[in-house]
């Protein structure tokens, strides 16, 4: 998660929300990144589907088979359904998102019996710290205003 967190800062210092992702599969991390819609311009360009993609083309297999997805903030719907679309095993996230988190919060998209592959899911790890990049960036965007 520490790893994720450095990310999310990356993110901050570019004015994006936020938010970093690591893939790891063996202990071996295969993709890290951070939010870059702003950057990119780009409403998809969240730190989960960056680092899918990227762990994709490394694995050259669309099935992150044996991976885990390390996040700071609960994932939303679409990067909670592409979780599931890459057949991810595991999902590890810090802080909850009780206004958009699509992983117990508002869905549990990751887990929905309903659909042909779940991910076990671990939440709050480093959720204070987490949390707290978070009220930081948003307490200073607030200011600037």
């Amino acid at each position: 998660m520490q790893v994720a967190i450095a990310e999310a800062e990356l993110a901050a210092a570019h004015d994006d929300v936020p938010i970093g992702a690591v893939v790891v599969r063996d202990g071996e991390i295969l993709a890290r990144g951070h939010n870059r819609r702003e950057v990119d311009r780009d409403p998809t360009a969240h730190a989960e589907v960056l680092v899918l993609r990227d762990a994709a083309r490394r694995l050259d297999s669309w099935r992150l088979d044996g991976c885990t997805l390390w996040v700071t903030l609960e994932p939303c719907t679409m990067c909670a359904g592409a979780l599931v679309l890459a057949r991810l095993p595991q999902l590890v996230f810090g802080a909850d998102d009780p206004k958009a988190g699509a992983v117990g919060a508002l869905w549990d998209v990751p887990r929905d019996p309903r659909l042909n592959h779940r991910v076990e899911v671990v939440r709050g790890v480093e959720a204070e710290r987490c949390g707290e990049l978070l009220r930081t960036f948003f307490a200073a965007r607030r200011r600037r205003r």
